[in-house]
């Protein structure tokens, strides 16, 4: 059985094996899962910008699907996949909002272009045309000539707090490996190891 015995240093250290093997984002792009407030699975790529001790952080638009579907089950999971290594981890947990504090750190370290786009999209709404999306930009451009973009009021962050991590690491002859990490009452983590 593997020897970490904190499954967020373990997943760490596997993003940084993965960005020395080339994997694109540092290997952070990973599928978020929701549901629907019917109950209805829901899913789509996001990339987790930090995974700590305090759990996985990701950023979105406070009005977006995404948001939406948070905000009525805060309940999600993410699942990694880096195919250079054959490695999958799955991380499941409750959800809540970023502080105000983390969201504003984050988004003052992105590009310039993405901290614009973020003010004009209207994401997840429909849209006539990509003509919209780009006379939106544009506006939001001439508007903060010379002058930093500040975070808007409808975008940041989120944080999963894991409940259950899962490791697979592909093996030949389809025996791969797998490990669950569960946390416990009193917050440790109990490790088992599952049939493939």
């Amino acid at each position: 059985m593997t020897t970490h015995s904190d499954p967020i240093d373990y997943f760490n250290e596997l993003q940084r094996r993965a960005e020395r093997k080339g994997e694109p984002e540092r290997g952070a792009a990973c599928t978020l899962a929701t549901s629907t407030p019917e109950g209805r699975p829901s899913a789509r790529m996001v990339l987790v910008k930090t995974a700590n001790e305090r759990g996985f952080f990701f950023y979105t638009n406070y009005r977006s699907r995404t948001a939406a579907e948070l905000d009525a089950n805060p309940h999600a999971a993410l699942v990694f996949f880096w195919p250079s290594m054959e490695i999958q981890v799955r991380v499941e947990g409750a959800i809540e909002r970023a502080t105000a504090a983390e969201s504003d750190a984050y988004f003052a370290a992105r590009h310039r272009q993405s901290q614009l786009g973020a003010w004009a999209s209207q994401q997840s709404e429909p849209m006539a045309g990509r003509r919209d999306l780009i006379a939106r930009y544009l506006q939001e451009k001439a508007r903060r000539i010379g002058r930093p973009v500040p975070r808007p009021p409808h975008w940041g962050g989120y944080r999963l707090q894991p409940e259950r991590i899962e490791f697979w690491i592909g093996k030949i002859g389809r025996l791969h490996d797998r490990y669950e990490y569960r946390r416990s009452a009193d917050g440790d983590w109990q490790r088992r190891m599952l049939y493939p």
